[in-house]
C-alpha cells in the first residue's frame, strides 16, 4: 500500500511547485504602484550678466507622476517654483543676502481648446497642444532676469543656491492632504550650490 505521507523527492518538488506557483499569483493580483515623480534634477545653471541685469539660464530633468497628469486633466492647475539666493560672506557678521528671487510657472488643461497652457509669473502666456511641448517650455524655461543692474557688487564672489520643484503651497485644497502625505505629489530638486563672481 502507498504511503500518502510519503516525503519523496517527487513529492517536494510537486510541492514548491505549488507554493512557488501561488506565489506567483498572489503577486499578479497585488495593484501596481502608479508611475512616482522622483524629484528634479537641476541638469545645467549659468547666471549672466546682461545689459537689464542679472540672468539664470538652466534646465531641469523631472517627470510628472500619473496623479498629476490626472489633476489636470480634471481641470486642476500645477505650479512650480524656482527659487534663487545670493549671499556674499562676511568674516565679521553674518553672510549678507544680496539677492533671494523667486518664480512661479503653472501648467494648466483646456478640456473645450484641448490645449495646456504655461504661464510664467503671469506674465508669458503660451499654449501647446501636447502635454510633453508644455513640459519642454518649464524644463527649458527662458532666461529668467532675477536682479536688476546693481544688485550685486562687481568683482564680488557669492554664494548660490538653486532649487527647483512642484509648489506645495498651490495643491489644490482637495488634493493637499493626499499630497502632503503621498510621494507621487513630491516633486523638487536638492538645493544646488555653486559660486558666481559678479560682472
Amino acid at each position: 500500500m502507498r504511503n500518502l505521507l510519503s516525503t519523496g523527492p517527487h513529492v517536494t518538488l510537486r510541492f514548491f511547485r505549488l507554493l512557488v506557483g501561488s506565489l506567483l499569483m498572489l503577486l499578479a493580483l497585488l495593484p501596481q504602484p502608479s508611475r512616482a515623480a522622483e524629484g528634479v534634477e537641476i541638469r545645467r545653471y549659468l547666471v549672466e550678466s546682461t545689459e537689464d541685469g542679472y540672468r539664470l539660464s538652466a534646465t531641469y530633468g523631472f517627470e510628472l507622476s500619473r496623479e498629476m497628469e490626472d489633476a489636470l486633466q480634471y481641470g486642476k492647475t500645477l505650479y512650480f517654483y524656482t527659487e534663487i539666493e545670493f549671499t556674499r560672506p562676511r568674516w565679521y557678521w553674518f553672510d549678507e543676502k544680496a539677492i533671494t528671487a523667486r518664480q512661479t510657472i503653472s501648467l494648466s488643461y483646456n478640456v473645450l481648446t484641448r490645449q495646456y497652457n504655461v504661464a510664467i509669473s503671469g506674465n508669458v502666456h503660451q499654449s501647446f497642444s501636447t502635454l510633453e511641448d508644455a513640459l519642454f517650455l518649464i524644463r527649458r524655461p527662458n532666461r529668467w532676469l532675477v536682479a536688476p543692474r546693481g544688485a550685486l557688487k562687481v568683482g564680488e564672489n557669492y554664494n548660490v543656491k538653486l532649487s527647483m520643484g512642484l509648489d506645495p503651497n498651490y495643491v489644490p485644497k482637495p488634493l493637499k492632504v493626499n499630497a502632503l502625505n503621498n510621494n507621487e505629489w513630491r516633486l523638487a530638486s536638492d538645493k544646488k550650490s555653486f559660486q558666481y563672481r559678479a560682472e
